[in-house]
């Protein structure tokens, strides 16, 4: 087998055999080839002890079994045990491993379950509910003056949109900033009593406080506790370091850039004891700030630690040449000539170099028209319009090519699927991976499945109860008494009591009052009963054991067979997932955060030669990772990529709130004064919103830079004027250039 030649970059990353070193790697570098090549080369090369492992750590899921199987393939190439000497785990799975270690240190029991984000945000929204049916003037008193006494108790009121939302939201980055920050809520608490704190800071620290009792009463940990509950049990236990730097001798951070501080520090405390410490990533790629804890300016920070050996991977085969230069333009014009001196930082080098020729990955040629700058002013309906003509066109002449169509939201996305649908035009949406049926049938068992394994949760019985019978809903009287059994169930003292009562019989009672409703849940207690006596069985089994109780249809069936057939997979590939660990791999699918394409494929990777011939919808977050040879980058304006200037608008500024504050930024902003001591300021209204609007202007540039750079041979940039906007900053800076060139 011949074996590709190495570029220098990469074989002096390859040379790598001790200590702490950072890579920044630049999109199409190969880091992920790169940094697999080091974990096979260091099994090859150091001599480890049986008890002893290389890490490999990554952010999502997916990396993990790509990471997995690009590992297991150079292990058997190299003669190697495949398997054997290195685990991959994401940040919060490494979490997991080390409470479950010492799980009494982070007064947890051996049989702790992990929230899932839908749990986590139910729980959250009825705590919003609470605060605002006690605080309602106060809340009140944060309308804009203009809002209309109906319009305010819309907002009010509205599960789906308006304060209770906000209100949600708000509490939970108070809450993931918290524990990151490594603060419980008596610690806060402890905190404030030195400083006055406004009083949504108070409000916010009381969801805070019933949040974590509420976990503690289900024996639950969210997975902010995950990383904040390990960083406390490797401060607390200097012996439990030393097992796990003995186990885990190296450490291999992959998208290092999207790390947070606490992450970084799990790390830290064991590469302080292994000395060696691998750290790979592009801060020019670091977009998950705005949903997530992960702040760049670590990375960029270890990168310049003088015991730190600083690398860079700058050469890619990705993209031609016109491409390259684009993105390297646009990258030094941030660096330079932004306007917003304080967002200058948003890119950094290294600029991507084009491969030498002899490389075994070459650029693409470039087209005549490569890179096209759309300069006219489209109203959002003409650039819809000019989508599709483009688009229809391209797929004409070029039917073996992939493309792909990206926008920053996803309304926008949804609304160009309709208009190709509407043209005809084939296209698949990365968003809607899973049919709205498959996600509904694997939902159902989803919440069966939860019961099984969270026998004593009320709220998991009712919602089994519920999809259970989800089957008869468009019947009125099966639909009642399904009614009747949840508000049955809701006054239930103890539901050991109702699945196997030892002496009196709670439905006994019940049925002479309501047979049929009674009729109805001793039918599902039957059926609970018999999954109970089958859950010895294997977990894939025991889904199609479940799956024999419920009124499929056929293609109902199909779905949870190839469900079972994904879950061996996964059982497989992870054999040291718990039942619950196997729960949240289907509910990623459920949720419409998972590919669910069928059991020969990665189920977690989106290919784009799969779909030659169609255009892919795309926002930009989903299309990091990703290429295509012809990429549509659409809705560049001053809205989706503001810069600072005065007409510039912020998604984060409700109209809705008083002086369209950002409430999100003020309480972050409160939090960081409070936590840092800084007594030298106060928290006041508008406190953060600077700040908080040049982190989205350096979040928005970055996604510029990474929709440019997904695409090999062809680009085309437009943008509409919608309400009233004008083209961001960034995309007249790029066309003046074009012109100029």
């Amino acid at each position: 087998m011949t074996k590709p030649a190495l570029r220098q970059s990469q074989a002096d990353v390859l040379r790598y055999r001790s200590g702490w070193m950072g890579i920044s790697a630049v999109p199409g570098s190969g880091k992920t080839w790169t940094l697999s090549q080091l974990a096979a080369k260091l099994l090859l090369t150091v001599d480890l002890q049986p008890d002893q492992e290389i890490l490999v750590v990554t952010f999502a899921n997916s990396a993990v079994d790509n990471f997995t199987s690009r590992i297991g393939a150079l292990a058997r190439e190299f003669g190697l045990l495949e398997g054997y000497g290195y685990r991959v785990r994401t940040l919060h799975g490494l979490a997991g491993d080390i409470i479950r270690e010492r799980p009494e240190l982070a007064g947890l029991g051996n049989d702790f379950r992990i929230l899932d984000d839908e749990d986590a945000n139910s729980i959250l929204e009825e705590l919003a509910f609470e605060q605002l049916k006690t605080r309602e003037d106060f809340f009140l008193s944060l309308l804009s003056a203009d809002t209309s006494p109906k319009k305010a108790n819309e907002i009010m009121r509205d599960v789906k949109s308006g304060m209770p939302a906000l209100l949600k939201d708000l509490a939970s980055s108070f809450i993931s900033s918290a524990k990151n920050a490594g603060q419980m809520p008596a610690d806060l608490a402890n905190l404030q009593k030195s400083r006055l704190v406004t009083p949504l800071f108070q409000i916010c620290l009381e969801i805070y406080k019933s949040y974590q009792d509420r976990l503690k009463l289900l024996g639950a940990v969210d997975f902010n506790d995950l990383i904040h509950l390990a960083w406390r049990c490797l401060k607390t236990d200097p012996e439990l370091v030393h097992q796990l730097a003995h186990r885990w001798p190296y450490i291999l951070e992959d998208e290092a850039q999207d790390s947070s501080k606490q992450q970084q520090a799990i790390l830290q405390i064991l590469a302080e004891q292994t000395g060696n410490w691998v750290r790979v990533g592009d801060t020019n790629q670091a977009i998950y700030q705005s949903f997530t804890t992960a702040d760049p300016r670590l990375l960029k920070e270890f990168l310049a630690r003088p015991d730190v050996l600083p690398l860079d991977l700058p050469e890619s085969g990705r993209s031609c040449q016109n491409i390259i230069d684009i993105a390297n333009r646009l990258n030094a014009w941030v660096q330079t000539s932004h306007p917003n001196e304080a967002v200058r930082d948003a890119l950094t080098k290294p600029f991507i170099i084009p491969t030498k020729p002899d490389d075994p990955q070459q650029n693409p040629p470039c087209y005549s028209d490569s890179v096209e700058i759309i300069t006219q002013p489209f109203t959002s309906d003409q650039e819809l319009g000019f989508i599709v003509r483009q688009t229809k066109s391209w797929l004409k002449d070029h039917p073996q090519d992939t493309v792909a169509v990206l926008a920053l939201v996803n309304a926008r996305v949804n609304k160009i699927a309709e208009t190709l649908k509407a043209n005809k035009i084939d296209y698949v949406d990365i968003l809607m991976k899973v049919p709205r049926e498959t996600r509904e049938t694997i939902g159902t068992l989803v919440n069966l499945l939860k019961l099984i394994y969270y026998p004593l949760d009320k709220k998991v019985a009712i919602k089994a109860l519920q999809v259970f019978y989800r089957h008869f809903r468009s019947d009125d009287v099966l639909s009642q008494a399904v009614s009747s059994a949840t508000g049955w169930f809701q006054g239930l003292q103890n539901l050991e009591e109702f699945f196997y009562p030892v002496e009196d019989d709670p439905l006994e009672e019940f049925s002479y009052s309501d047979p049929e409703t009674a009729s109805l849940l001793a039918d599902f207690r039957a059926a609970v009963r018999r999954w109970h006596q089958a859950s010895y069985l294997p977990f894939d089994q025991l889904m199609l054991v479940i799956s024999q109780d419920l009124p499929l249809e056929a293609f109902e069936l199909a779905t949870i067979h190839k469900a079972s057939s994904f879950i061996n997979t996964q059982m497989d590939n992870h054999p040291e997932w718990t039942p619950p660990e196997l729960i949240d791999a289907l509910t990623d699918i459920a949720k419409n955060e998972r590919n669910f394409f069928g059991v020969s494929e990665n189920q977690d990777t989106f290919n784009p030669e799969s779909y030659r011939g169609k255009v892919v919808l795309c926002t930009c977050h989903k299309a990091k990772g990703l290429e295509w040879d012809k990429v549509f980058l659409t809705s560049v304006n001053n809205y989706d990529y503001p810069s600072g200037a005065d007409k510039d608008s912020y998604i984060s500024e409700k109209w809705y709130i008083l002086d369209r504050r950002n409430l999100q930024a003020e309480i972050l902003a409160e939090l960081d004064l409070l936590v840092s001591n800084r007594a030298d300021r106060i928290a006041h209204p508008g406190i953060g919103r600077l700040d908080a609007r040049n982190e989205l202007i350096r979040d928005r540039l970055r996604l510029l830079y990474v929709g440019i750079t997904r695409a090999k041979s062809s680009l085309t940039l437009s943008y509409n004027t919608g309400n009233n906007l004008s083209p961001a900053v960034a995309f007249k800076a790029l066309w003046q250039e074009e012109e100029n060139d």
